[in-house]
């Protein structure tokens, strides 16, 4: 019988080296269903990645897979360019209608190619082409992907330094980070310094920062750890722009489509950001990007953003099944109860062990900043981050059979990505797990063995 380590070698030999999560998961997966995966060797594990976000209902939801099912039973066309289909038609409707304030019966859409990166360059060449200006301000600790453009916007510089001659004319700004304020300040103190540095960088002629096509932000960080902007940082983010006619942009790839609790992440701090950008869970598991703008934006020329693969008539239909589900109001409240569950679960677990420096998040979208507790602690007394003690609590969990990514500084945060319609009864497994899982590293941790 073939095992794990027979295709784990086979990829080794045949795969890339820029490969990363068979690293960390050494397995070869052979079914899935909701939250569950199952190896070639018929081991269960639940599954609190999901595809970096991207299975909003988890694996195979029957919904979904009937829907794609109908669609290729009729002959229907399954890549059409930017042609239109009634498919097509149908989810562009849906997403209109879904959309808030003033963007609702004002807004454009421009498929690309499916991968959200190509949404991060469209919206980018979009504000540039509208605006005729050339920079574009970004946020410490953001990503948005690893095209070219899209990876010179990104704060991570592991990923960053090895290609040079990234596209110019990026202007980085600190981002409201609590735990680890870049003032030193935390809490609101730390808010307000954030807020009124933007405005005054961006209003101050002698700063040396020029007016930029946009800036591009996530609600809600997500691989630079986890991390929700605070609704006076949203607001003020929006006010400014709009004072001085500058694009905003919404990152919306991993943190919307239902994840924060609301559809889009942005809309907790009562914002209508100009472009919202989405990829990950609005193909419904099927690859899909969208860039979503107010339609005075709509200046550039036919054939100024392409790509072959924008049009998966499979995903929009997936979406769109998706989109139905996920938008009611009662699917999203339960979105908010059980993070709220998952959530108090885990502040009682950094109550037990000194391993767990910061829990935070919105909805479904959680992280678990590791430290080293052994070390001094900064002046908000927060500890060094330990990306050593979060990777031994990650290769603690997958034995234990739950997998689940780490991201932020050093690696330090685990990261809770779940499927949105994921039982209690799956929240309870996984808490179990990743107790035992914790408790086993800070028994390593309090005998030196790992720091």
């Amino acid at each position: 019988m073939q095992n794990n380590s027979f295709f784990i070698q086979r990829q080794e030999q045949t795969e890339s080296n820029a490969r990363s999560y068979p690293r960390k998961f050494p397995l070869a997966l052979n079914k899935a269903r909701g939250s569950w995966v199952e190896d070639v060797e018929g081991n269960s594990y639940l599954d609190f990645l999901c595809g970096a976000g991207t299975l909003a209902l988890g694996h195979n939801d029957s919904d979904v897979n009937a829907a794609m099912i109908e669609l290729i039973s009729n002959s229907a066309p399954l890549h059409t360019l930017d042609l239109t289909t009634p498919t097509k038609d149908e989810f562009v409707s849906l997403v209109e209608s879904l959309l808030p304030g003033e963007l609702k019966n004002n807004a454009k859409i421009q498929f690309c190619s499916p991968s959200g990166s190509d949404a991060v360059d469209a919206a980018i060449k979009l504000c540039k082409t509208a605006t005729g200006r050339g920079s574009v301000i970004a946020f410490s600790g953001g990503y948005h992907g690893m095209g070219h453009g899209a990876l010179s916007l990104t704060g991570n510089l592991g990923a960053k330094s090895p290609v040079q001659n990234l596209m110019g004319g990026v202007q980085f700004m600190p981002y409201p980070y609590s735990y680890r304020c870049p003032f030193g300040l935390g809490g609101d103190e730390g808010t307000k310094a954030v807020c009124s540095y933007f405005e005054r960088v961006l209003k101050d002629p002698e700063s040396g920062v020029q007016k930029p096509a946009a800036v591009i932000l996530e609600a809600i960080q997500g691989e630079g750890g986890v991390i929700p902007a605070p609704v006076e940082f949203l607001q003020t983010v929006r006010r400014v722009t709009k004072e001085l006619g500058i694009p905003m942009i919404a990152d919306e790839i991993q943190c919307g489509i239902g994840r924060s609790g609301k559809l889009f992440a942005f809309e907790h701090a009562g914002i209508v950001p100009d472009v919202i950008l989405c990829s990950k869970a609005i193909g419904g598991s099927q690859p899909l990007s969208v860039v979503i703008y107010n339609k005075s934006l709509d200046v550039w020329k036919p054939g100024a953003h392409a790509g072959t693969f924008r049009g998966n008539q499979l995903a929009m239909k997936a979406g769109t099944v998706l989109l139905k589900k996920v938008s009611r109001p009662e699917f999203l409240s339960d979105v908010e109860r059980k993070g709220k569950k998952l959530f108090s679960i885990l502040e009682d677990l950094k109550s037990r062990f000194s391993i767990i420096g910061d829990v935070r998040g919105r909805g479904l979208m959680l992280g678990i900043e590791f430290v080293d507790s052994t070390s001094s602690p900064d002046s908000l007394g927060s500890y060094p981050a330990s990306g050593a003690i979060s990777a031994a609590v990650q290769e603690e969990c997958f034995k234990r059979k739950l997998i689940m990514e780490r991201g932020g500084r050093n690696g330090a945060v685990m990261r809770c990505l779940c499927a949105l319609n994921v039982s209690d009864e799956d929240i309870d497994t996984m808490a179990k797990i990743f107790s035992g899982a914790v408790e086993a590293v800070q028994k390593e941790v309090d005998a030196g063995k790992i720091r």
